[in-house]
């Protein structure tokens, strides 16, 4: 039987690299103004990252992680909009173990 590999563990955006991100949300996905809030932006990123590095499923995301259909949510809006790329090209400039991903694929 073949061992199954672990998840890695979470891994959760540093304050330093967040105030480098957030500019970028707050002028390509700002908060509307009607309608149900969004989720909280920092949360979202660290499940997508998260789901990048493990390849799980949107669904298996781990509990402590935001609801998975608003994960995916996020993450397909932010793909549609290419701020997902915009926040990635910033990401992998700072944390080179993140590396390039081909997100189409994901969404």
């Amino acid at each position: 039987m073949s061992e199954q590999k672990p998840l890695p563990t979470i891994w959760r955006t540093p304050d330093e690299l967040w105030e480098i991100i957030e500019p970028i949300l707050k002028e390509h996905d700002p908060p509307r103004s009607t309608g149900r809030p969004r989720i909280n932006q920092r949360e979202a990123l660290d499940a997508i990252i998260f789901r990048m590095r493990s390849g799980c499923q949107w669904n298996r995301l781990p509990g402590e992680l935001p609801d998975d259909s608003s994960v995916h949510r996020t993450f397909q809006r932010w793909v549609e909009s290419g701020v997902l790329e915009l926040i990635w090209e910033r990401l992998i400039e700072e944390c080179e173990e993140l590396g390039g991903v081909d997100f189409e694929w994901q969404a």
